[in-house]
């Protein structure tokens, strides 16, 4: 069997939500078929196979969301059916020959058992271990072997459960001689589902059954504190957030046989555990004695309990764009000290020249807005003052400055806020970046836009006046240190030689990163930017 991992889709991609399977189980499908799509941050891409054969297990539902380098479909391969008979042959062999082992070790009067009949259970024929990267990681994290430790998901996968079960056995193992032995074997009444035991053996080979912590059983129910429960990515990264032990999380859920917890389960359990905090502090409080340390602890994860809906309220889910949005943006204010520059300037010969060259513009089927001459003339403003065109490296504590100028514009979409970037700036004419940018927005709102064209801005403009309003404090598009805000252009008082006139104006509210960029930085790069805004053809002489 193929398995095949969801594969890294672009630079700093985590995580993928699978929007849509194109294909079920039992498909037959060929290289480079489509599988799914899957969307991650900003950009939904198709997932074509890379090998022919048909689809035996999709391992995400729809809306599920898997982390980059997990299994995302299993696909059978031409002669895995052969491959898959001969070894059941050698093993059959195997454990004929190893049950005549055990049985003349029996005879022997051995005290030690160690069962390996199993663990073909968790690797195929050439030897390899099913397992997902989170649970590979683990076991290097415990100290584990993994092609040892027996497999209980699944066609043999091994779980973290199973990992967790080998390092708790690995453990009582180093103990005095006179504490019990733990053993991790498998055990069944009827020989048809393998179910995970963790027994204890003393020294004279007596089996404690009082003492034995069993897995879940098929019906479901959930004891209080499992050793491996089912759940997706984002399930585990809620349990995460909320410092539950997702074992202990009770359900009766159960998939192929094991318990399963959802998101749901996880944050009613985490609301339910800050319930008894927050009791226990306020029972504390009153006695006296209470220190205020339970109570914050409770209220410091308030911020995470769900929100009860009303009549008249509705609910959609926070996923997809809107959430990875929602992330970078909190990311950004979390991690950069934001400092906004606000200003104004009289923008007449703009007017002027747009009027100008939009019919010779549209000779070319191109429409001539405002937004490339202020790329444009941010590009060449950029030039003079390089820091604000610079990445801030925090690992190496390093100040990236970049050579090109690559201009990120935020479009607003249906589906969220999306950044085309228009590469390369200073080397495009005004109609060329026009159809560009153009093409870009058009594409953006129609999701018909690659990642990779929205990555590699060193420094990005978003035009809100469009839609209206004059000064915003717009969030800079991380790892930038800079992000310029327009509002709206239009006629406005201007006081010139003594009066008062009114001048098409054009409101700028720049952000910026005080870690890398001073207030008088942001000040001198304005001014710049004012005045090829005032005079576009000062561009002529760049």
């Amino acid at each position: 069997m193929f398995e095949f991992n969801l594969p890294d889709l672009g630079e700093g991609v985590a995580e993928g939500e699978v929007l849509t399977w194109h294909v079920s189980p039992g498909d037959t499908v060929t290289e480079d078929q489509v599988l799914a799509e899957v969307e991650t941050d900003k950009a939904a891409v198709d997932v074509p196979s890379p090998v022919n054969g048909i689809v035996r297990e999709l391992h995400a539902e729809v809306g599920e969301m898997v982390q980059t380098g997990e299994v995302l479909i299993t696909i059978e391969e031409e002669g895995d059916a052969e491959a898959a008979d001969a070894a059941a042959g050698s093993s059959e062999g195997a454990e004929s020959a190893e049950a005549d082992t055990a049985q003349t070790d029996s005879d022997a009067g051995e005290t030690t058992a160690v069962d390996t009949s199993d663990q073909s259970d968790a690797s195929t024929a050439d030897g390899r271990v099913f397992a997902s990267p989170s649970v590979r990681r683990l076991a290097r994290e415990k100290g584990v072997d993994i092609a040892a430790v027996d497999g209980s998901g699944p066609g043999g996968r091994v779980t973290e459960g199973d990992v967790e079960a080998a390092t708790t056995a690995a453990g009582e193992t180093t103990d005095s001689d006179e504490s019990p032995t733990s053993v991790v074997s498998k055990a069944s009444d009827d020989g048809d589902g393998p179910t995970t035991v963790v027994s204890q053996v003393d020294d004279a080979g007596d089996t404690d059954d009082g003492g034995a912590v069993k897995s879940v059983s098929g019906d479901g129910q959930a004891a209080a504190s499992r050793d491996q429960t089912l759940a997706t990515p984002a399930t585990r990264k809620a349990a995460r957030e909320l410092d539950v032990n997702i074992d202990a999380v009770p359900t009766d859920q159960t998939r192929d046989g094991q318990p399963y917890v959802d998101e749901a389960a996880v944050r009613t359990y985490a609301e339910a555990q800050q319930a008894a905090q927050a009791a226990d502090a306020e029972a504390i409080s009153d006695e006296g004695g209470a220190t205020g340390t339970a109570a914050e602890a409770g209220g410091a994860r308030a911020e995470a309990t769900a929100v009860e809906t009303g009549g008249g309220e509705r609910r959609e889910p926070y996923r997809g764009v809107r959430r990875s949005i929602g992330e970078q943006m909190a990311r950004s204010r979390r991690e950069v000290p934001h400092a906004t520059h606000h200003d104004q300037v009289v923008v007449s010969g703009l007017v002027e020249a747009r009027e100008r060259l939009a019919p010779l513009a549209e000779e070319r089927d191109v429409t001539l807005t405002y937004t490339p001459f202020v790329v444009k003339c941010v590009a060449a403003a950029l030039e003079q003052h390089p820091v604000l065109n610079t990445a801030l490296d925090t690992e190496n504590e390093e100040i990236v400055y970049r050579d090109v100028h690559n201009i990120g514009v935020a479009a607003a979409t249906d589906h969220g806020l999306v950044v085309p970037v228009v590469n390369d700036v200073d080397g495009k004419g005004l109609v060329k970046l026009a159809d560009e940018i153009n093409d870009l927005v058009g594409r953006a709102r129609e999701r018909d836009i690659e990642r990779s064209e929205m990555q590699g801005g060193t420094f990005t403009v978003t035009n809100f006046g469009v839609i209206g309003g004059e000064y915003a404090s717009p969030i800079i598009n991380v790892p930038e240190t800079a992000i310029l805000g327009i509002g709206a252009l239009k006629e406005r008082p201007v006081a010139e030689d003594g009066e008062v006139v009114a001048k098409p104006t054009l409101p700028l509210s720049l952000a910026i990163d005080h870690r890398v960029i001073d207030g008088a930085d942001a000040a001198r790069f304005v001014n710049t930017l004012k005045e090829y805004l005032t005079d576009p053809t000062r561009l002529l002489l760049e």
